[in-house]
């Protein structure tokens, strides 16, 4: 696993800064108390939220990080990303400005480099919120350093022993790397390493079509990037709704990203300074030389090196094994986020963590699987969800009823020239509770919190219909369905009833 320093390249005062909130070189790690009420391994989100919150709780808390305070959102993923997606959306509207009333100046170019640079300085800012200094002053005790369970209540870093009476593990994943033939060889970036660049590479090929393959493919071809997706599957997004991926589909290829569908990848190699992908696809055979090769296939927990076998807890290639609670094998060891959680979000390792928090510390009782976590995907359109498909419903007995709405049909989308997109509820008919729901809009993360308020509160879906948006909005897309399910509701025979008693008070 490469060091804090190794993974912050250019040697810039603001990667600076960040080292030295995220793991200062010149770090000496505390005495330690004879025990702690709780140890908490990882110092990314969820370790984040556990350690800040017991420490003010007054508990004695160790926090113990081998490479970068702040973990993958800060360093290598939420942060980083969405501000390299902002600077594409900028580039962007330089080239669609004719569209509303625009008009060239001569000049169209975009910096990939100072775009890069921004987002160093932007993330150097972040920084200080996951320092190790903010922290230490919080109350925690911080260790810097490779953790190891020793026992079911100890772990050593370094040379150091640390006694527990609670434990949370919180040591997140990595990026997947697929074993292909040459890979290596050729040299490939991964969400570790891609906000490393300081020159945009002229051709980019994107091995696999998840949200950090689309996010970043959409993201460097707005840039100025040649982009190529391969993907083994039949779609992009394939957790989505099949209607998403299409949409999608169509923007990407709009905007000149190149999909390839049902690919296999038999090997890669370097040739005159140029990498190449071989790739089969159907009957063809072809060979795509790329500048860069982004791999984005998956993550993988890291659990390796914590000789979680010495603490009694159990794992297996999914990550750390928990139960409801989020308790580990052992009942003094706790774990949440990545590491054991089949959603790699940073909002979902939060939740998670404030689960572990009190459930370790209280004797609480509070269950995971009592979350409802929603996801955006950060292309334009955003993509976000949470809950049910359509298909997941029916697969478990749901007798599903869907509303959709297209935003053409929403005023503001329509002024901002942003109607590629919809909204589409499903609930259960029987009980009419609001089982899952998918955005697709510009804004979609933004609005996708009021229907997760709704299926937190068990709420109907016609009960958003009375939910008073400003005009124009486009958020005001969800109280048009909380009305087509009003509507929905009016039989024909209700009609007929009415048209009745009207023709009477005549």
């Amino acid at each position: 696993m490469a060091m804090a320093n190794d993974l912050l390249t250019p040697d810039d005062v603001f990667n600076r800064e960040l080292l030295a909130n995220a793991h200062p070189p010149d770090w000496v790690n505390p005495k330690p108390h004879d025990v702690y009420n709780l140890v908490v391994l990882g110092a990314g989100t969820a370790g984040l939220v556990v350690a800040a919150g017991a420490a003010a709780l007054g508990a004695r808390v160790a926090l113990v990080e081998e490479r970068l305070m702040g973990g993958d959102c800060l360093n290598f993923g939420c942060v980083p990303s969405k501000a390299v997606i902002r600077a594409s959306r900028a580039a962007y509207a330089l080239k669609e400005a004719s569209e509303y009333g625009g008009r060239a100046n001569g000049s169209n170019s975009f910096s990939f480099p100072c775009a890069m640079e921004r987002m160093r300085r932007l993330r150097a800012e972040i920084s200080a919120h996951d320092s190790v200094q903010r922290f230490t002053s919080l109350g925690a005790h911080v260790f810097l350093g490779a953790a190891v369970f020793t026992s079911h209540s100890t772990v050593d870093v370094d040379a150091i022993r640390l006694r527990f009476k609670k434990a949370v593990i919180a040591t997140g994943g990595r990026p997947d790397r697929p074993p292909i033939p040459g890979l290596a060889e050729a040299g490939f970036l991964t969400n570790e390493t891609v906000f490393s660049l300081t020159e945009l590479p002229a051709r980019l090929v994107v091995m696999g079509a998840g949200p950090i393959g689309c996010e970043l493919a959409q993201a460097f071809q707005r840039l100025g990037s040649q982009v190529t997706i391969i993907t083994r599957g039949a779609r992009i997004l394939p957790r989505e709704d099949p209607d998403v991926s299409a949409l999608l589909a169509k923007r990407f290829e709009r905007e000149g990203i190149r999909l390839v569908f049902e690919a296999k990848i038999p090997c890669v190699e370097r040739r005159k300074g140029e990498k190449v992908v071989h790739i089969e696809h159907g009957a063809a055979r072809e060979e795509l030389s790329a500048t860069e090769i982004l791999v984005s296939v998956g993550r993988v927990p890291n659990v390796e090196g914590l000789n979680l076998a010495a603490a009694g807890v159990e794992y297996d290639a999914k990550g750390v094994r928990v139960d409801d609670r989020l308790r580990t094998s052992n009942p003094n060891v706790y774990a949440a986020g990545d590491v054991c959680s089949p959603f790699k979000f940073t909002h979902a390792a939060e939740a998670m963590a404030r689960i572990a928090l009190q459930n370790a510390l209280f004797f609480g009782r509070r269950r995971a699987s009592e979350l409802f976590i929603p996801w955006t995907t950060y292309t334009d359109p955003e993509v976000a969800h949470v809950g049910l498909t359509e298909q997941e419903a029916q697969r478990r007995a749901f007798k599903v009823e869907a509303f959709t709405l297209p935003l053409a049909e929403v005023d503001r989308a329509t002024l901002d020239g942003e109607t590629e997109g919809f909204a589409r509820v499903h609930m259960d008919a029987k009980t009419r509770r609001i089982l899952g729901a998918t955005l697709v809009s510009r804004h979609a993360g933004e609005s996708i919190g009021e229907l997760v308020l709704a299926m937190n509160q068990g709420l109907k879906l016609e009960a958003l219909s009375g939910v008073i948006h400003p005009y124009p909005t486009q958020a005001e897309v969800i109280k048009r369905l909380g009305d087509a399910s009003m509507k929905s509701r009016l039989k024909p025979w209700m009609r007929s009833v009415l048209e009745k008693y009207f023709a009477w008070r005549r």
